[in-house]
């Protein structure tokens, strides 16, 4: 990203699978006033917890982990700077947890959610490689303190660096939940496919609280949220009933130049 400061990933996710490219927001649980962007990417640099952005938003650092065609290490794994993935088998780089071992408290305690380190059935968070493009962006901030409530240092930066790779500035899923009810808010998989901006909280199958009730109009411009998943499968709906209208009507012209 031009103006983001390149620190080296330790690892990555490997490759990208395809499908609609998709932007994933996250807190880190720090407090921007603290902890710089350098530190923060330090920590998941040392934990295999590589994502492509971390910023600042106080501050505006912009640091860069991964390069934007390579899957990032951050969904399915606890949130938390403190957080380290579970030991994966070797070459197996993209698997993560999705849920705790039954009567295995999950690493950060009951509000982190992911499976135990040492686990045998570790599941594969695929979510990571998901889309022609899944941007993984960790912001130094809480979740429980929506970080669009506060000045967001060097954002059209950020958002300049989405458009120009053809992220769509919609969020297909509304506004993310509060915290902490993203935890028990499931992600709806058909809104995710579409692609454009998600809260971390929103990818299904994945435990996160994060990154709150943030301003998605205030984050991405006034009009680029849905307002909620409701209206959002309601404009899909509306399109492929379009699209299907459409349809009939060649065919019906078609039957009519025939006879």
């Amino acid at each position: 990203m031009p103006g983001a400061t390149r620190v080296r990933g330790t690892i990555d996710g490997g490759p990208l699978k395809g499908g609609a490219p998709r932007a994933v927001w996250q807190t880190l649980g720090a407090d921007p006033r603290i902890v710089s962007a350098t530190s923060a990417a330090g920590r998941l640099n040392e934990r295999g917890r590589a994502c492509h952005l971390v910023w600042n938003p106080l501050q505006g650092g912009i640091m860069q982990l991964i390069p934007i065609l390579r899957a990032g290490r951050l969904l399915g794994v606890p949130e938390g700077l403190n957080q380290a993935p579970p030991p994966w088998p070797e070459g197996d780089v993209g698997r993560v947890p999705r849920q705790p071992a039954a009567g295995v408290p999950a690493p950060g305690g009951p509000m982190a959610g992911g499976t135990a380190p040492g686990q045998d059935a570790v599941l594969a968070a695929e979510a990571n490689a998901e889309g022609r493009l899944c941007v993984q962006i960790c912001v130094v901030a809480f979740a429980w303190q929506p970080f669009t409530s506060w000045p967001m240092t060097r954002l059209p930066q950020i958002l300049n660096w989405l458009d120009s790779w053809g992220i769509p500035r919609r969020w297909p899923a509304g506004r993310p939940a509060a915290f902490p009810d993203g935890l028990t808010t499931p992600g709806v998989a058909r809104l995710w496919a579409r692609g454009g901006h998600f809260g971390a909280s929103q990818v299904p199958d994945l435990p996160a609280a994060g990154p709150g009730a943030i301003d998605i109009d205030r984050l991405t411009g006034p009009g680029s949220g849905s307002g909620n998943p409701g209206r959002a499968a309601a404009d899909e709906m509306r399109e492929l009933d379009r699209y299907f209208d459409g349809e009939q009507t060649a065919a019906a012209s078609a039957l009519s130049r025939v006879g």
